[in-house]
């Protein structure tokens, strides 16, 4: 949760926007595969991915855990207004986010509240003691917010 940076202009042909999208849905396709798919050799498929890579355009490579296998059968979005906006309210906010590993998601948001958290527990009593014990003991929060996931039908995050 540190500060946005400057994100570097990516100027993505057709080939290496293909390459990005098929490497999003299975970051562990064999390099001849991928070649074969974006019709290329797998020399020139790798240099490629080596470019995509040493540019940030592929930021990193992740495995997609199951929920259950984290023990988090419970999901919420949940919003936060705090009571001072101010750099040290935020940066203490970001900080206490970063700190809990309930909070999968941290994002600083515009509109009626500063902060858009995705919260995974084991259930509903998990996120309970989280509420209280996590979220109720910082002192700049204003506003809490929760929706509770009910189902998925698409989820492309990696």
């Amino acid at each position: 949760m540190t500060a946005p940076t400057q994100q570097p202009d990516l100027d993505i042909d057709p080939i290496s926007a293909r390459i990005l999208r098929i490497l999003a849905r299975n970051g562990r396709i064999p390099n001849q595969q991928l070649a074969a798919e974006v019709g290329l050799s797998p020399s020139a498929c790798l240099r490629r991915v080596q470019e995509l890579e040493r540019r940030g355009a592929i930021q990193g490579y992740r495995a997609s855990i199951a929920p259950a296998a984290r023990a988090a059968g419970f999901t919420a979005y949940v919003t936060i207004g705090l009571s001072r906006h101010t750099n040290e309210a935020q940066r203490a906010f970001e900080h206490a986010c970063l700190a809990a590993p309930q909070v999968r998601e941290c994002h600083n948001i515009t509109g009626s509240v500063e902060y858009l958290l995705r919260v995974e527990v084991r259930d509903l009593e998990a996120y309970r003691r989280f509420h209280i014990e996590v979220l109720g003991a910082f002192p700049q929060i204003a506003t809490i917010t929760t929706h509770v996931v009910m189902g998925s039908p698409k989820d492309d995050r990696a």
